[in-house]
């Protein structure tokens, strides 16, 4: 791998452990009677301590430092008064900005005991998301991943958002390629190494259509089913991927 690629996954590496580290802080407190802005607090500080900004404050006017999107809310859901009960599910979405590089992740958080429906379609999303990141290698189409994803959630009954995707992400948090959850194989961009980029499948219970509310972020199902994400941030290597947003 050249010098140019090394230095932005050693960057990404660093920004991904930090966000994944708040993300294994949140496991500690998700229960029932937790409010989301606690969530978003712990976050916050969290990435703080490490030497991190949280991206998402203020990025284009979001007010907090993560996303926490609970039930029907399928992204972007904003941390509040609101309090989790037993049997909620909850997606929090968070963002490190270390050294110049970000690091990009969420996890779906089962509150309390759960439905047996809302716990296979979170599992359902995981396994989606982790079955296209073992394909990924230089040379694939980017509709491969899609396909991967949308094949096996549609197998279980699930349907995929086709209204949001993964970005490519580095020094800017958004970028080239727009990375979709649906699509065939052999289409698409081919990959190559050194490219950086999320993978983060959400997936309805019922229809995939979605809305997003007057707030202008909180993106909802429109029939109400429960919506479930994750997200990994990756890079492509010559026969692989490395996820940084593992600790």
């Amino acid at each position: 791998m050249s010098g140019e690629f090394k230095e932005a996954f050693e960057k990404t590496r660093i920004a991904g452990i930090v966000a994944a580290g708040a993300l294994e802080e949140v496991s500690k407190i998700a229960k029932p009677g937790i409010s989301t802005n606690k969530i978003d607090r712990l976050c916050y500080e969290y990435i703080n301590d490490n030497g991190a900004y949280s991206a998402p404050l203020f990025y284009r006017g979001f007010p907090k430092s993560c996303c926490t999107s609970a039930n029907h809310v399928v992204c972007h859901g904003i941390p509040s008064d609101k309090i989790l009960i037993e049997g909620d599910i909850i997606n929090v979405d968070v963002t490190a900005f270390k050294d110049g590089w970000h690091g990009d992740t969420s996890k779906t958080f089962e509150i309390g005991d759960v439905s047996v429906k809302a716990k296979k379609l979170v599992k359902t999303t995981y396994d989606a998301m982790m079955k296209s990141i073992r394909i990924v290698k230089e040379g694939l189409h980017l509709g491969d991943i899609g396909a991967t994803i949308q094949n096996h959630v549609e197998k279980e009954g699930f349907s995929v958002v086709q209204d949001f995707c993964g970005h490519g992400i580095g020094e800017m948090f958004h970028k080239e390629p727009n990375v979709l959850h649906y699509g065939k194989k052999g289409t698409g961009e081919k990959l190559k190494a050194g490219m950086i980029f999320t993978i983060e499948p959400m997936i309805n219970l019922g229809n995939f259509e979605t809305k997003t509310l007057k707030d202008g972020w909180t993106a909802v199902t429109k029939d109400k089913s429960l919506s479930a994400q994750f997200e990994h941030t990756i890079g492509v290597t010559k026969d692989g991927c490395e996820i940084f947003t593992l600790i």
